[in-house]
């Protein structure tokens, strides 16, 4: 997927030319849909997030305090089971999205969302960093009124905070496919990836500068060791 940072380039260019519109009546109609609401499992909620390379929007939200887990996978596009092949090729309008399961009586929605903004660079519009094409887009998928109300609000704080566009979408959530096993808890299983290194740590180590009070006390003392050598 991403395993050497420059060859990334090379391959990207070709990715830039992935849009999620690709079929555009499709797809302008996923935003029009009703959101389903996923009910509470165990006192357990799930949210939904596309930021960039899932493997680094993993990481992040399992480094974020009430987050049981989060899972890589796809999802805001209007074809049936993508893999990440297909979804590379941009015509089925799905994006990298990871799906975090969290406890809401530690973490709020809210929360989930300042961790979002705060680890990625909210004005590229159609990927992350080096991560070009529509399936690395930034979305925050809404579950209820509630959510959207939520996610509206702090998109339209961070654009008046940065005084420029925040490319985010905010879409209604219909359905989360999880990603291939060699995709989950990457990050975890491969520290010394060039990706892993230049990339992902880098969007975590911003976690940790912007949200330190949403930080497990476990990553805390990691970053702290990594920032030292």
């Amino acid at each position: 997927m991403k395993q050497f940072v420059p060859i990334l380039m090379v391959v990207l260019l070709f990715n830039c030319n992935n849009h999620a519109h690709n079929n555009p009546k499709k797809q302008q109609a996923m935003t029009h849909n009703t959101p389903i609401e996923i009910p509470l499992q165990n006192g357990k909620a799930r949210a939904y997030f596309a930021s960039g390379c899932f493997w680094c929007v993993e990481a992040i939200y399992e480094s974020v305090i009430g987050v049981d887990e989060a899972i890589s996978g796809y999802s805001g596009g209007h074809t049936k089971n993508p893999t990440y092949e297909s979804s590379n090729t941009g015509q089925t309008g799905h994006a990298e999205a990871v799906e975090v399961i969290y406890d809401p009586n530690i973490v709020s929605y809210a929360n989930l969302i300042d961790v979002y903004f705060s680890t990625q660079d909210p004005t590229q519009i159609n990927g992350q960093g080096p991560d070009w094409g529509s399936q690395y887009r930034s979305i925050i998928f809404y579950q209820n009124d509630e959510q959207k109300q939520i996610a509206e609000a702090k998109k339209a704080e961070w654009a008046k905070k940065i005084g420029g566009h925040i490319a985010a979408e905010i879409m209604p959530f219909q359905k989360f496919w999880e990603a291939e096993a060699y995709h989950q808890n990457y990050e975890k299983r491969n520290p010394n990836n060039p990706y892993i290194q230049n990339v992902s740590k880098k969007r975590l180590d911003k976690l940790y500068q912007s949200c330190p009070l949403l930080v497990k006390k476990n990553v805390q003392d990691l970053i702290k060791d990594l920032n030292k050598h």
